[in-house]
């Protein structure tokens, strides 16, 4: 049985780490979140410390070093700004770390991840649940089974409507979120350059606090990417269903349905992750300076190759 920090602990997405930290047989021992009101812990590990200050936890961490009670792994569910802050908290302390997406901002910050694993000899892992999507490594088997010259034409579109809420929140603040690219696209990115290859070309076309397009040439395909927070860019028919979320990726005009499947990946990741295959910071890299460029870009309108949804909402 491992000992288990975790950072963020109040998050949306630190409940499935805490599932899975129970999942594999482990625990949590020492938590911490700005936000206080804690109750999840009660189904989860009631035991475990609590630190509403970070210098608390911090404490907390290496006042178990040498002790039964020593931190194995440190677990970061916090804002992604904070994202370097506690895994370089956990490689200091002598633990490893394992981090939600992205697992930085900056490429500045990539560098001082990599000089603090040589310094401790550590290592990170990034949950990047989507390279354990059954249906996803089958596409992957697929195109690595086909035709090594074929070039497919994808196109990429996430729309998942917020309130005002968002824009007030840290996630609104592209310094500390990274913008859309970042927060939202980054899981996407991610598995399209894992399945189809590196980035030859990358084309911003429109780029806005709550939408942004654009176009990628990777090894094996042309992708169109449209990525929204706008509730009216969801489709009439989704609308009329109620929902206020649609993604669709099309690969040479057909489908790829993927939207179940997702409710064990990251206990699928921790196992991967204790078995010593987890992605580490050599697998998230290229998506962390990739979307840093796409932000950075300046943005060329409706020119060229792009996403089919711009038209009747640019023009």
């Amino acid at each position: 049985m491992h000992n288990f920090a975790l950072a963020g602990a109040a998050g949306y997405i630190a409940e499935r780490h805490m599932r899975a930290i129970r999942e594999t047989g482990n625990r949590i021992v020492s938590a911490t979140d700005v936000f206080d009101v804690m109750g999840r812990m009660d189904s989860y590990f009631p035991e475990a410390d609590f630190f509403a200050n970070p210098d608390d936890f911090e404490e907390d961490l290496s006042s178990r070093k040498g002790t039964d009670l020593s931190i194995d792994y440190v677990s970061v569910c916090t804002p992604n700004h904070l994202h370097a802050r506690y895994v370089l908290m956990a490689l200091y302390n002598d633990a490893f770390a394992i981090c939600e997406k992205p697992l930085v901002i900056f490429p500045e910050e990539i560098e001082a991840l990599e000089l603090a694993e040589q310094q401790t000899g550590k290592k990170v892992f990034n949950i990047l649940q989507l390279r354990l999507h059954p249906a996803i490594v089958a596409l992957r088997e697929k195109i690595r089974q086909g035709d090594p010259h074929n070039v497919y034409d994808i196109d990429l579109t996430y729309i998942t409507s917020r309130g005002k809420w968002y824009f007030q929140s840290w996630k609104g603040d592209w310094n500390k979120s990274g913008s859309l690219a970042t927060n939202i696209g980054i899981h996407f990115f991610d598995m399209l350059t894992w399945i189809f290859g590196s980035v030859r070309q990358n084309t911003v076309h429109v780029y806005e606090a709550h939408k942004a397009a654009g176009f990628l040439e990777l090894d094996h395909a042309r992708v169109r990417w449209y990525l929204s927070l706008d509730y009216d860019d969801v489709p009439q028919a989704a609308r009329e269903r109620g929902l206020r979320t649609y993604r669709s990726i099309t690969v040479d005009g057909k489908e790829i349905e993927f939207s179940g499947g997702f409710t064990d990946l990251h206990t699928e990741a921790y196992n991967h992750i204790l078995e010593w295959n987890g992605f580490g910071i050599s697998d998230a890299k290229s998506c962390i300076l990739l979307t840093h460029d796409i932000r950075n870009a300046q943005p060329i309108g409706l020119t060229g190759d792009y996403h089919p949804f711009l038209k009747g909402r640019f023009i």
